[in-house]
């Protein structure tokens, strides 16, 4: 017969194991503060008090809060709601149910950003074959092979070149179905839809051909120096123009300043925040909770941005939950598909940045649970981002899925 001591150890080697995974394991203290226990949160209701927790031996306790301490319902109370909102997200997708949202709730709305490879360069027609000849991603169709559109998630894509000031372009806005040409916007709002009850705006601000070093530089990033072939060149920063000059030499003006795309996919965005119902009828309040970003590949041709990267990109995330007011909003964004981890030079300068802020790599601290990166190189199909993968539809649904189960984690983990 196990001891007493070793049923206890293991216990408490099984409770690490639950923290280990990132999921809401903790000790719970009784109300009279006699007992304790671990266990990992499951769901707590609010209104009727109810808490349902599983054990390190794999069975669930369900409770009410008034059994527990004064210190774990405030807990409850501050913490829970994050996760037990959060449904458990299937080995693969089925048919959304066609029900439409909790409208209740306000909208949760995850802004998409990058250059080309977050617009939508999935071949429609090779998708087609692909959905009905090998039967991939079978929840985006009914049972008689028809698109299916989704009741509970709304897709919205604007676009334009420069600064708040330019024309802006309204490319989609639409129920979440297949309606052209695919991004990674279809795996996201499939993934996100499945495991909140709540409305989804799936809200697309990007155009083509930017760089993090240059059009998209986030706001208060300095000019810096960077010597390439015996040359020192000072590098623009935020609102400064041109892109880099020669050290010594005068700065000459160019109609294009840094991080001006930044501030105009920013600035669009809000225009259809402003405008809430036009973009999900029937709703009047939002949340901004998560962004996805999917970008690299201009700053790969300019050694002086490939370098600096990192810092830019640890601004980018900082900058983004500071304009949109949303410092809990979870980030998670996806490499460049080609490159792999052992590559050298611009490449891995750029791969080694994004794998850096991964909250899991542990090198930002304030990053643990809030911050994903998606090592796509696996799951990509072949081609360059370049060249838009050759427009092969997989690399774009495998990549938005994973990014969109990227975002379901760090969900659930609630930091």
């Amino acid at each position: 017969m196990m001891t007493r001591n070793r049923t206890q150890l293991l216990i408490q080697l099984a409770a690490a194991f639950l923290l280990v995974l990132g999921v809401q394991a903790r000790t719970w203290t009784s109300a009279d503060g006699g007992k304790t226990f671990e266990g990992e949160l499951q769901s707590y209701d609010a209104a009727s008090g109810k808490v349902s927790v599983t054990l390190p031996n794999g069975k669930r306790m369900a409770f009410s809060q008034e059994k527990l301490s004064a210190d774990d319902t405030a807990w409850l109370k501050k913490n829970a709601n994050r996760t037990s909102e959060i449904k458990e997200l299937p080995d693969e997708l089925t048919d959304p149910d066609g029900k439409p949202a909790d409208m209740s709730k306000p909208v949760k709305v995850y802004i998409l950003m990058g250059q080309s490879n977050m617009l939508a360069f999935g071949n429609l027609n090779k998708l087609t074959a692909v959905v009905k000849g090998k039967k991939n991603y079978q929840y985006l169709v009914d049972d008689a092979g028809n698109w299916i559109a989704r009741k509970d998630v709304r897709y919205a894509w604007v676009g334009g070149s420069g600064g708040p000031d330019k024309r802006s372009t309204l490319k989609k806005n639409e129920w979440m179905t297949i309606s052209g040409n695919v991004g990674v916007e279809m795996g996201i709002g499939h993934h996100v839809g499945n495991v909140i009850d709540a409305p989804v705006l799936i809200l697309k601000s990007a155009t083509g051909n930017r760089s993090l070093g240059w059009d998209l530089l986030p706001p208060g990033s300095k000019q810096y120096e960077f010597e390439e072939k015996g040359k020192t060149w000072v590098y623009a920063g935020f609102g400064d123009s041109p892109e880099r000059w020669e050290k010594g030499t005068e700065p000459k003006k160019i109609g294009w300043s840094a991080g001006i795309q930044y501030s105009g996919d920013v600035a669009r965005a809000k225009d259809v925040l402003k405008d809430l119902g036009t973009y999900y009828p029937g709703a009047t309040k939002y949340e901004v909770a998560g962004f996805f970003y999917w970008q690299g590949d201009k700053d790969r041709y300019n050694a002086g941005h490939a370098t600096r990267y990192e810092q830019n990109l640890v601004r980018l995330i900082k900058q983004l939950r500071k304009d949109f007011d949303a410092p809990n909003a979870k980030f998670v964004c996806a490499t460049l598909g080609q490159t792999k981890k052992a590559a050298k030079g611009n490449e891995g300068h750029i791969l080694n940045a994004q794998l850096a802020v991964d909250g899991k790599s542990g090198k930002y601290a304030e990053f643990e649970g809030n911050v994903a990166t998606v090592y796509t190189n696996p799951i990509s199909k072949g081609g360059a981002s370049g060249g838009h993968y050759g427009g092969n539809p997989e690399t774009y649904m495998n990549v938005g899925e994973a990014m969109g189960r990227a975002m379901v984690e760090l969900l659930k983990a609630g930091k």
